[in-house]
């Protein structure tokens, strides 16, 4: 299972709620224009009309709502994938540059996920000494001093903008 379908079965989960009250309203719409169809004509029937409409215009506008609430979701769902897309490959471009071994690359990828020493020689089966060794390896093929440089040199050219684009 993908994490971008299991979160479009959250939010689909997430509308249940939002679907009972709109038919909800939907039914008191429903038994507000029936009352006034069925009273005679004056005030109260006029005021159940009214209320029927407004309920009515409540449920369209809230629906126009949700669907441009949930477009935004899904456009900013597409960027954040788009992103994910180009950190992956600027990761390969600069490791390749590098020129890191399959380990030191592996290593390197859980410093940037902000893995301490100890974790990464959990997850890799291997003795602390080794990773320290490897991550010293990354650093200096990347001419950096440590994981917090590591990782600005991967968010700096994220956030560069190309030419042309500042103000």
């Amino acid at each position: 299972m993908t994490s971008q379908s299991a979160m479009s079965r959250k939010a689909d989960r997430d509308l249940i709620p939002i679907a009972l009250v709109i038919a909800v309203q939907f039914i008191a719409v429903v038994y507000f224009l029936y009352d006034a169809v069925r009273e005679e004509a004056g005030v109260p029937a006029m005021l159940d009309l009214l209320v029927g409409l407004a309920l009515f215009a409540g449920i369209a506008f809230g629906a126009l709502a949700i669907q441009r609430l949930r477009a935004e979701a899904h456009r900013r769902e597409e960027v954040l994938a788009i992103a994910r897309g180009a950190l992956g490959e600027l990761m390969h471009k600069r490791f390749a540059e590098w020129k890191l071994s399959r380990g030191e690359a592996e290593v390197a990828l859980f410093a940037l996920k902000g893995c301490s020493i100890a974790e990464i020689a959990a997850m890799r089966g291997s003795s602390a000494g080794t990773v320290r060794s490897q991550l010293s390896q990354v650093y200096t093929k990347a001419e950096v001093t440590g994981q917090p440089m590591l990782m600005s040199l991967f968010l700096d050219d994220l956030l560069d903008e190309p030419a042309g684009m500042a103000d």
